[in-house]
């Protein structure tokens, strides 16, 4: 049987006990606000939440496949790797995943920005409204965002009744892309499937419910191009709807550009076959 290796345990070990004291201390919500990683325009972002956010997860089940991941592929890569190379690889994954998020979701806002300050809606204005709590069971509403929005364009000497239907869509659909939030340890395990399959090209794989062994040089690509189409298209093909697809992009990005440096040097042997 595959053993541990010992930053993979130590890895598994922080995941659970973050999962668990999330659950077992109380006001579970308060500790996601704090430790959940969110959009930049958010009111509840936090530098910190660019590393916390990995040891973050949403479900039991989220956790247990993400473990059964980075148990399965990481100790193998950490045992060619080593220990400091490994967790510097590991958490370089992560803040790419991040990067990727953040430049996605900025492309995305950017014009929309642009269009509300053209329309005479000042940055300031524009962050208040895309921060107003509008989730109402865990579905945003247009309607709270009305009431709420009327408050506060009056206090800058505004009216809802000024604001046009595409004007309020784009208020609406800033804020429900800037009050999104992010946890889990995917992308940068997405990093790590990428190095165990530069390193072990040849080793065969298989989906659970696939049990059809695949190279892990075909096997690898294949899942993280079912995610980039996943990304693009929107729709969900083994994920939940909520998979951060970008991040798990983001992580398989980075990881193979780190691979490709690195191989040149002493992990030249373990280029692709």
């Amino acid at each position: 049987m595959l053993r541990i290796s010992p930053t993979v345990k130590h890895l598994l070990i922080l995941n659970v006990i973050v999962f668990a004291g999330t659950y077992l201390m109380g006001n579970e919500e308060v500790f996601y606000k704090l430790l959940a990683l969110f959009y930049p325009m958010s009111d509840y972002f936090g530098f910190w939440q660019i590393i916390t956010h990995m040891f973050m997860h949403g479900s039991f089940q989220h956790l247990l496949f993400n473990m059964f991941a980075l148990w399965m592929f990481g100790t193998a890569v950490e045992q060619i790797f080593g220990q400091r190379k490994f967790i510097t690889f590991y958490i370089s994954c992560g803040l790419g995943a991040v990067a990727l998020t953040f430049l996605v979701y900025f492309i995305q806002i950017y014009p929309v920005l642009s269009d509300l300050e053209a329309r005479g809606f000042s940055y300031e204005i524009i962050k208040e409204i895309s921060s107003l709590n509008i989730l109402e069971n865990n579905m945003f509403k247009g309607e709270i965002l009305a009431q709420k929005m009327q408050p506060l364009l009056e206090s800058y000497g505004k009216s809802l009744a000024q604001i046009d239907t595409s004007t309020f869509r784009m208020f609406f659909d800033l804020n429900v892309k800037s009050n999104g939030s992010m946890v889990g340890a995917s992308g940068a395990i997405f990093g790590v499937l990428v190095a165990f399959g530069m390193l072990n090209p040849n080793a065969e794989l298989m989906l659970i419910f696939l049990p059809i062994p695949i190279k892990a040089k075909y096997f690898i690509p294949g899942i993280i191009a079912i995610d980039l189409f996943s990304a693009i298209s929107g729709v969900s093909v083994f994920s939940p709807s909520n998979t951060a697809y970008v991040a798990h992009i983001g992580g398989a990005l980075t990881g193979f550009l780190l691979m490709y440096f690195w191989k040149k040097n002493q992990f030249d042997k373990y280029r692709w076959n």
